[in-house]
């Protein structure tokens, strides 16, 4: 709960600050904040505090070691955001990617980490899970972030001006190549010129991470090796030492895996949609059942 509330917190940091020097300096304090709670002195801020007791009972129970692998994927996850806090577009989709691999599969990492588990297949699984959220985020984002940015009401009740002008953050190389402009988006919305297209050639890449998820866990399930190699393995935290069991991992690990629900459920309403992220219905008792489903056959 430490890590999606510390990462919510970095998302929003871009539209609750007056300016962006107070953004830079909400930042540093995040970064030493973290900093501190690790060393055992938390700042007196709830998620801190919240962190810092996870902590003192990870470490009882696995030792330091855990509890710098954790340190390294949230010290990544702050670093990570920001970078992004101007909401620039990513220069390509494997831009997009690697974004999505420094934070939503870092979170997952954390998660795994604090179980504790450290099992490379399950940290295969959750590397293209994360991959495709941290897409599917963007996606979600467009019809937020293409809007006129709103007035910010300071401390003494006064509105200022709003901190962004309006953004579009889909790859630059697949809006190019689609005809899409950020200023016919701004002002035309759904109906901007190969939007739509562009909107599908991404999510396509997000399904394919899904797609290679559910293939990887049928061969590991089935007690095979997963199809390919783990491209991460060896980097960073990414280090095991130990044979491990594939099914047993999988069901101590299933309730982080199952990120990939919501992000199959977003993809088949965009699809439903026409791909047009501003008529995206969510909500509704599908999910909760698809979530209920898939965690009671280990299926995703």
């Amino acid at each position: 709960m430490a890590f999606r509330a510390l990462n919510l917190e970095l998302v929003r940091l871009p539209e609750v600050v007056s300016n962006p020097i107070i953004g830079a300096l909400r930042m540093k304090f995040w970064q030493e904040s973290i900093e501190k709670t690790f060393a055992g002195m938390p700042p007196r801020e709830p998620i801190c505090i919240m962190l810092y007791h996870a902590l003192q009972g990870l470490e009882a129970r696995a030792g330091s070691s855990t509890k710098k692998s954790i340190k390294f994927w949230v010290s990544r996850l702050v670093k990570t955001r920001e970078k992004h806090m101007e909401s620039k577009p990513y220069p390509s989709l494997a831009a997009l990617e690697d974004y999505a691999e420094n934070t939503y599969s870092t979170i997952m990492y954390a998660t795994l980490a604090s179980m504790p588990l450290r099992s490379i297949h399950i940290d295969h699984l959750a590397s293209h899970i994360g991959k495709a959220c941290g897409i599917i985020a963007v996606l979600r984002g467009i019809p937020i972030l293409a809007a006129p940015g709103q007035p910010i009401k300071t401390s003494s009740g006064v509105n200022a001006p709003p901190t962004r002008e309006p953004s579009l953050l889909l790859p630059l190389d697949v809006m190019s190549e689609e005809g899409v402009k950020e200023e016919e988006v701004f002002r035309q919305g759904p109906s901007a010129p190969g939007l739509q297209d562009a909107v599908f050639r991404v999510a396509t890449r997000a399904n394919d991470h899904l797609i290679t998820v559910r293939e990887m866990l049928k061969r590991l399930q089935a007690g095979q090796d997963p199809g390919h190699e783990f491209e991460y393995e060896g980097e960073a935290e990414h280090v095991y030492s130990e044979e491990s069991d594939s099914a047993k991992e999988i069901r101590q690990s299933f309730g982080v895996l199952l990120e990939a629900v919501p992000a199959s459920n977003y993809l088949e309403n965009l699809e439903k949609a026409n791909f047009d992220p501003f008529a995206v219905k969510t909500g509704g008792w599908k999910l909760p059942w698809s979530i209920w489903q898939a965690l009671s056959k280990e299926r995703l």
